[in-house]
């Protein structure tokens, strides 16, 4: 699932690795090596050790977090070329969610050593790791603000955004999210509960901002979510 040319083409197009030529590319893909999952598959666990960066070449990969319930809260669900796992060298770091293959998938992974290995002999991945980390804890903020600002239809319209923005394909009626996401999975990501979440689906497609079945959702008012996203 994972020829070179597709390794190649990813690692090119991660944002740390921006400022490597070709060549030098080349070299970084003798770090990687690749792993099958089967749809199912746990790829780590919240609280273990975090010896890994991962870059999905095909396939979707759910991150989850343990809710004191004793749960398992999707909270994003990712697509070829995004990558996850530790962004950092250090071998102390723990891993703050769990990562299960969503589907099939062939992931790319890097080991913290040889990922430190990399950035010595690459310096500019550093300051790249550096920036990219700065972002991440600022989408953390906006989240906690989401969640805690938001009225439920507001964090239900932005997460069809971010679906969208990441998953969707883009056809005539509009942007097409075609995944398996239950009514669960969507009022996980927006901190509400299955029926509200029903509640607000249902008055977005009545408002033709979308139209929904089974294992999909078609946005047919990208403007019109985002109005509602924003308040």
């Amino acid at each position: 699932m994972c020829s070179t040319e597709l390794r190649l083409e990813l690692l090119s197009g991660l944002p740390f690795l921006a400022s490597l030529s070709a060549a030098e590319i080349d070299q970084a893909n003798d770090y990687f090596h690749t792993f099958d999952y089967a749809e199912g598959d746990t790829i780590y666990f919240s609280g273990d050790p975090a010896g890994h960066l991962y870059v999905i070449a095909s396939g979707q990969v759910r991150l989850m977090q343990h809710s004191g319930a004793g749960k398992d809260v999707l909270i994003d669900l990712l697509k070829p070329g995004d990558f996850f796992g530790s962004l950092t060298p250090g071998g102390d770091e723990r891993y703050a969610e769990t990562a299960q293959a969503h589907s099939p998938a062939c992931i790319m992974a890097i080991t913290a050593a040889d990922f430190r290995n990399l950035m010595a002999a690459y310096p500019p991945i550093a300051l790249a790791v550096l920036d990219l980390t700065t972002a991440r804890l600022q989408e953390a903020r906006e989240t906690v603000r989401q969640l805690s600002a938001f009225s439920a239809e507001q964090r239900a319209a932005a997460v069809l955004l971010q679906l969208a923005e990441k998953l969707g394909d883009e056809q005539s009626e509009g942007v097409l999210i075609q995944t398996r996401l239950s009514r669960e999975d969507l009022a996980q990501m927006t901190a509400a509960t299955p029926e509200t979440m029903s509640r607000i689906m249902a008055q977005l497609q009545k408002d033709g901002l979308i139209t929904s079945g089974r294992q999909w959702v078609m946005v047919n008012d990208m403007a019109g979510l985002k109005s509602l996203a924003d308040g």
